[in-house]
């Protein structure tokens, strides 16, 4: 298995060049910017993960106008002395019969070099063209767009092309990986992500992104949102008893009679102080902590909904339908093995 760094900080490059996607290059950008920072910024949990360093690299730092007809801004040249732990080259535009034979000689130069040090290599789509060019997928499975097949045929013989394949870690510690279609890059991303920051981070992303099947809505996907900051330290109070004691027969009462509080006014303040009345706040803790489960290990659901304060699993479920948009077995088979391919 691939070696991980869960603890450090990885720096990601973004190959540029005039045929490159542009929106492929800023969409992963911004991914790998909120890595270790946008989930607690929506929900207060802190990422137990170093965070992905994005930077785009040219020939420049002057502006590429792109074939496309968008603009990329590099932030550094490859002449400038840097290593990046993960390379990636985006989409590259072939509609108008490009010959790859020979082309972008100073960005390969600088992939090979980077290969050699140690950097992981990624490819999306017809992006694979550039390290088949580089002759790093020689003699190695690798994947593309369909409509590249030709040019791996004619170009690039020894790839072992496997163009019904979303994704394709290669080579020696799987230090080259390529994607599909260019959507694929969604996939790629996550796949980087849990394997450099770890799975709960990689469905974090995914979650903040609406990366993945989303037929079912938006519901499966929410989180509970970070409370609301107050100062009413019986409420908060409360809140920290219930963060432990979440599964508890009868929790709002026992927040109740913790705070000291009549009811009425219990609900009122904690309403106030939190955004949520007591009830939903506890039911949305323990539909989180199931969601933490389901995604995480293979305990039997009607284990889970007894751990999480169900004696009733068929209350659970309607429960958990009603807050996520779908059933706990369905919610497991999207999120549990979300960087596998």
């Amino acid at each position: 298995m691939p070696r991980s760094f869960h603890s450090k900080n990885i720096s990601v490059s973004l190959v540029a060049v005039p045929e490159m996607s542009a929106a492929i290059v800023y969409g992963m950008h911004e991914v790998f910017s909120c890595v270790g920072g946008a989930w607690e910024a929506l929900t207060g949990v802190k990422a137990n993960c170093g965070r992905m360093i994005p930077r785009i690299v040219g020939s420049s730092t002057d502006p590429i106008h792109t074939t496309l007809g968008a603009t990329i801004v590099p932030d550094h040249s490859f002449k400038e002395a840097h290593r990046s732990d993960v390379v990636i080259v985006g989409d590259l535009d072939v509609l108008s019969g490009l010959d790859p034979i020979g082309k972008w000689e100073e960005a390969v130069s600088w992939i090979k070099d980077q290969h050699q040090k140690g950097a992981i290599i990624c490819s999306v789509c017809t992006g694979a063209l550039m390290l088949a060019e580089a002759g790093l997928l020689d003699d190695l499975e690798a994947t593309s767009h369909w409509s590249a097949n030709d040019y791996f045929k004619q170009c690039y013989p020894n790839v072992m092309l496997k163009p019904d394949r979303i994704l394709v870690p290669s080579g020696a510690g799987h230090q080259l990986v390529t994607s599909g279609g260019s959507s694929s890059w969604h996939e790629l991303s996550l796949y980087l992500i849990a394997r450099f920051c770890g799975e709960d981070e990689a469905r974090h992303i995914a979650k903040v992104f609406l990366f993945g099947d989303r037929s079912d809505g938006q519901l499966p996907f929410a989180a509970m949102v970070r409370p609301k900051q107050h100062e009413d330290a019986t409420i908060a109070h409360s809140q920290t008893w219930i963060a432990e004691n979440y599964e508890e027969t009868n929790p709002v009462a026992k927040m109740t009679l913790l705070s000291g509080l009549n009811a009425r006014t219990f609900k009122r303040r904690f309403k106030s102080a939190t955004g949520y009345t007591p009830l939903e706040y506890v039911q949305t803790l323990r539909i989180e902590e199931a969601k933490q489960m389901l995604e995480t290990s293979d305990e039997a659901i009607d284990d889970i909904a007894e751990s999480v304060g169900y004696d009733e699993p068929n209350s659970f479920r309607r429960l958990f339908k009603r807050t996520t948009g779908v059933s706990p077995n369905r919610y497991r088979l999207r999120f549990k093995d979300i960087s596998t391919f």
